[in-house]
C-alpha cells in the first residue's frame, strides 16, 4: 500500500496528520492524492457545498500596504474608491443574492479596522439583513476587538472572516503595516465573542509549499471549518503584479493537501478561480468543497447560475440552498 493510501486510510479513522507527513504528499503522485483527498471529503462531508456570496461594502484608500491587493492606498491601480454603504443599498444586494439562490452573505469592508461609528452602521446593516432575509450574515472587517464583535453578534452576525493570506516566515514579504499575529488576535477576539471564523489565503504570492502546508495546520489549530483558498490575480500597479501564475497542477495538489490536513472543513474556492481555466472544476474534484460566488471585490469571479449548474454536475449538493 502507498503513503498516500496508508495515509489516508488513517485519516478516515481519526487520525490528524503532522508537518512531516503533509511535507511527504508533496512528493505523492497528483492524480493518486487529489483521488484521495476527495474520497476523505466524501466520507466526512458527503456531497454537501457551502456557497456565499461578497459585497464590496467600502472600497480603497487602506491604510495597510499588502502587496497583492488593488484596494491598498499605497499603489495605483484604479480601483473603486467609496465610503461605507449605506443599509439600504447593501440591503437591496442581500435581497438580490438571495433571490439567486445564495444561503450566506458577507460585508467586506477595506481599511486595517471598523470604528465604533462603522460597528452601530454595520449592526444596523445586519439587523435589516436579519429581519428581511433567511441569510446568515458574515462580516470581513479586518483587526476588530472583542467588545466589537459582542455588538455585532447581538446584531445577528454569525461568522467573522479574516485571511492569513500567507504563514508567518513569509507574512513581513507581503505586509509590514500589521502582523500575522494581529490577524490570529482578530481571530480570537471573534471566537471569544462566540462567533464562527472564516480564514484561509492567497496561493501565488511568493511562498513555498511548506509554508502553504505550515498556514493550514495553524488554521486547524485555530478550529478554522471554512477556509477560502484563493490564487493570485496579479493586479497591475501592485508590487506583485508580475510574479507567475499558479498552476492548475500546483493548486489542485494544494487543495489536496489541505483535505487532508482539515477533513471536516469547507475548502472555499474564491478569487482567481478564471486564473486556473476551468472555474475550479479540478480542485472541486481534489477536495474543495465550498466556493465565493458572483464578483470578488476588484476581480470578476463565476456568476450564481453558472456555478450551480458546475457543482451539481459534479454531483454536490448545494447547503443550504434556497430555492
Amino acid at each position: 500500500m502507498s503513503f498516500v493510501q496508508e495515509l489516508k486510510k488513517k485519516v478516515l479513522d481519526g487520525y490528524e496528520i503532522n508537518r512531516e507527513e503533509a511535507i511527504k504528499l508533496l512528493d505523492a503522485g497528483l492524480d493518486e492524492l487529489t483521488q484521495a483527498a476527495n474520497e476523505i471529503r466524501e466520507h466526512f462531508m458527503g456531497d454537501d457545498f457551502d456557497f456565499c456570496a461578497i459585497i464590496n461594502g467600502r472600497s480603497g484608500r487602506c491604510s495597510e500596504n499588502c502587496k497583492y491587493c488593488a484596494q491598498s492606498s499605497y499603489y495605483h491601480t484604479g480601483a473603486p474608491e467609496y465610503k461605507l454603504l449605506g443599509t439600504e443599498e447593501i440591503l437591496a444586494d442581500a435581497k438580490k443574492k438571495e433571490a439567486a439562490g445564495i444561503p450566506r452573505y458577507s460585508i467586506v469592508t477595506s481599511g486595517r479596522t471598523l470604528s465604533n461609528r462603522d460597528v452601530e452602521q454595520i449592526s444596523k446593516t445586519i439587523r435589516a439583513i436579519k429581519n428581511e432575509t433567511k441569510l446568515s450574515v458574515c462580516l470581513s472587517s479586518g483587526l476588530l476587538s472583542k467588545e466589537q464583535f459582542d455588538k455585532l453578534k447581538a446584531a445577528g452576525l454569525t461568522r467573522f472572516h479574516n485571511n492569513l493570506e500567507t504563514y508567518r516566515r513569509h507574512f513581513p514579504d507581503v505586509c509590514t503595516t500589521h502582523t500575522y499575529d494581529d490577524k490570529i488576535g482578530a481571530l480570537n477576539n471573534a471566537l471569544a465573542a462566540g462567533l464562527e471564523i472564516c480564514s484561509g489565503g492567497i496561493m501565488g504570492l511568493g511562498e513555498t509549499m511548506e509554508d502553504r502546508i505550515d498556514m493550514c495546520l495553524d488554521l486547524r489549530a485555530l478550529g478554522v471549518k471554512s477556509t477560502p483558498m484563493n490564487v493570485l490575480s496579479a493586479i497591475p500597479g501592485t508590487p506583485f503584479e508580475k510574479l507567475p501564475k499558479l498552476t492548475n497542477d500546483e493548486f489542485c495538489r494544494i487543495v489536496a493537501i489541505y483535505r487532508f490536513i482539515n477533513p471536516k472543513a469547507y475548502l472555499r474556492l474564491a478569487g482567481g478561480r478564471n486564473v486556473l481555466g476551468d472555474n475550479g472544476v479540478r480542485a472541486f474534484k481534489s477536495g474543495a468543497n465550498a466556493a465565493i460566488t458572483d464578483d470578488m471585490l476588484t476581480t470578476s469571479g463565476v456568476h450564481d447560475a453558472k456555478d450551480f449548474e458546475l457543482v451539481k454536475s459534479l454531483g454536490y449538493k448545494p447547503h443550504g440552498f434556497i430555492e
